[in-house]
């Protein structure tokens, strides 16, 4: 293990538009090839979609989806005596915050339709409300947990 000290975290600057972090990382996250203005433009556009779309806040409706999406509990693989055990874990904010946004950028990613703008505006109402396939991936993640409760004791 290394005896180093951990480096300290890195908070990316919040977005000019909504001056929000959270924004600011997902945004991050849809980045591919460092092409920060592409992924600017699809998210705020999807933004702009959502607005249209359910004549709420999309902001709001965008930290719900969120909120619903994140895990509480995840397991980890933890080996002992030989046999590897699905040991459950709580997930900090951090963890459930990068969870969630990416399983909503890879169910986005998976439905079908013509742009990915359209995709994610989609997938971020179904979110919200609390359907859709990222919701599906928690649920599913937390009946996993709960399946592995009795090997709690192995947490570390």
């Amino acid at each position: 293990m290394s005896r180093r000290s951990k480096p300290e975290r890195r908070i990316p600057a919040a977005d000019p538009i909504y001056n929000n972090i959270d924004v600011s990382k997902f945004i991050n996250r849809i980045m591919r090839r460092g092409k920060k203005s592409l992924a600017e433009k699809i998210f705020y556009g999807t933004l702009q979609q959502i607005q249209e779309r359910t004549n709420e806040n999309a902001l709001e409706i965008f930290q719900k989806a969120l909120t619903n999406a994140t895990p509480l509990l995840e397991v980890k693989a933890r080996r002992i005596g030989g046999s590897t055990y699905q040991v459950p874990i709580e997930v900090k904010a951090d963890r459930g915050f990068a969870l969630a946004s990416s399983w909503i950028i890879t169910a986005a990613k998976a439905r079908s339709g013509k742009s990915f703008k359209d995709k994610l505006t989609l997938e971020l109402i179904d979110a919200s409300n609390g359907i859709g396939a990222a919701c599906k991936k928690r649920e599913d993640t937390h009946k996993m947990a709960e399946a592995n409760k009795a090997f709690a004791h192995y947490r570390y």
